[in-house]
């Protein structure tokens, strides 16, 4: 008897969908990234991309909790002298959430090739509209 290894062609991939109207940013984005890392399943193996396909709608409406919002900075650095520069999170909502939620999701995913592909498999909209109907995603609803 054999060991079944999982590889690419042995990993079945899915499309899942979800609402972040009204949850949280950080328990969204932990969730989120288990699914694309694959630890939901089974067939789990760390030195393989096993996770699924993810898109995020209504990223706009996620929540943070406490002063978050006013206090948090996002932070981005050309390496330069004088090259740092601080935007508040209220600001990156406003402008550009979709950034705010892939910046989220990336920080919990690997920091290697195989998590940044895991991040490849991930879609982030600001609004309701997805033009991914054709890949037939299911809703996946968190209990949190």
């Amino acid at each position: 008897m054999n060991t079944f290894m999982p590889n690419d062609q042995t990993v079945d991939r899915k499309w899942y969908v979800v609402d972040a109207t009204g949850l949280t940013l950080g328990r969204l984005a932990s969730e989120v990234a288990k699914v694309l890392s694959g630890k939901t399943k089974p067939i789990y193996t760390p030195h393989v991309d096993t996770g699924d396909h993810v898109i995020i709608i209504n990223c706009e409406k996620v929540v943070l909790t406490g002063k978050k919002l006013d206090q948090k900075l996002y932070r981005t650095y050309s390496g330069y002298i004088g090259g740092l520069k601080e935007t508040k999170y209220r600001d990156m909502m406003k402008n550009k959430p979709e950034l705010v939620m892939t910046h989220a999701v990336k920080g919990m995913l690997p920091k290697n090739k195989i998590g940044a592909q895991m991040l490849t498999k991930l879609r982030v909209y600001r609004g309701a509209e997805h033009n991914h109907e054709a890949q037939k995603p299911e809703v996946l609803e968190f209990k949190f």
